[in-house]
């Protein structure tokens, strides 16, 4: 007896498996099942994704197109300000029919899982380093304020200690005695 299985990544196939040329196209906004992404930014349990996905049979299985759309939430990799930013990822893989080897995507039954496929195409396409903007200049190393907000007050470069007793020999507008 087959196990039916069912679930919001669960697509049937049932009427094109084998049948090469025959094509579906399924457009489903589904939550996300767990927090995806382990890094300073992440998707959410419970963010909605908006998948939009074409299955088309072909001789070797079922060939899956698609795009993923959503909301990554997480931080400023320079000055900790919160991030919310739309992420969209293209993906396609091939679900093998079941054969003599073993696949890593395979047409289960009269079905294809599409959440580990979904799943690690939108975490391979979160920055590794996101920015509130490109020119991001941080957080200051003295204060811990954030540069793009700092009080005004003048800035100045901080001294390395191996260098100090050199600041005796110049001036105070940097030109040498």
């Amino acid at each position: 007896m087959k196990t039916r299985v069912s679930g919001p990544f669960v697509l049937p196939v049932r009427d094109i498996v084998r049948k090469p040329g025959e094509m579906r196209e399924h457009r489903i906004v589904v939550p996300a099942p767990e927090r995806w992404g382990e890094g300073i930014v992440s998707v959410e349990k419970g963010r909605e994704l908006d998948l939009d996905v074409r299955l088309e049979s072909v001789h070797e299985g079922i060939l899956v197109t698609g795009d993923v759309e959503t909301v990554y939430e997480g931080v400023c990799g320079r000055c900790l300000r919160d991030l919310a930013e739309r992420v969209e990822v293209e993906f396609q893989e091939l679900f093998e029919y079941p054969g003599q080897e073993a696949a890593d995507f395979e047409v289960q039954d009269d079905h294809v899982d599409l959440e580990n496929l979904v799943r690690d195409a939108l975490v391979l396409a979160l920055p590794f380093q996101p920015v509130c903007q490109p020119d991001c200049p941080g957080l200051d190393p003295n204060t811990g304020e954030r540069l793009a907000e700092s009080s005004g007050a003048a800035q100045q470069a901080p001294v390395d200690p191996r260098w100090a007793a050199l600041q005796e020999f110049t001036d105070p507008n940097g030109s040498a005695r």
